[in-house]
């Protein structure tokens, strides 16, 4: 077991729960939440990725996974694409 994955995970998913459910898009930087005109949808997909990332990595955790650099990867790579897609596509 990789503890330091089950605790980045466990972060992503509370992070996924606050932001997608509870809609608490002031949490998000790099986002300018003053000009995204839907908000909702602003949550539910920053909200779902976060979901996402976070069962890779508490599975990564659990099972020991041991090329951790891809997920991080991964992770950051989606963020900048979640980045710009939000400041193209949601910005009015």
């Amino acid at each position: 077991m990789n503890y330091d994955l089950i605790i980045v995970g466990g972060i992503l998913l509370i992070l996924g729960f606050i932001i997608g459910i509870k809609k608490q898009t002031w949490l998000l930087s790099g986002f300018n939440e003053k000009r995204v005109a839907d908000k909702n949808k602003l949550s539910i997909l920053l909200g779902g990725y976060y979901g996402i990332m976070s069962i890779l990595f508490l599975a990564a955790g659990v099972t020991s996974f041991q090329h951790t650099q891809i997920l991080f990867t991964i992770l950051i790579i989606g963020f900048v694409v979640l980045i710009v897609y939000v400041n193209v596509k949601m910005v009015d």
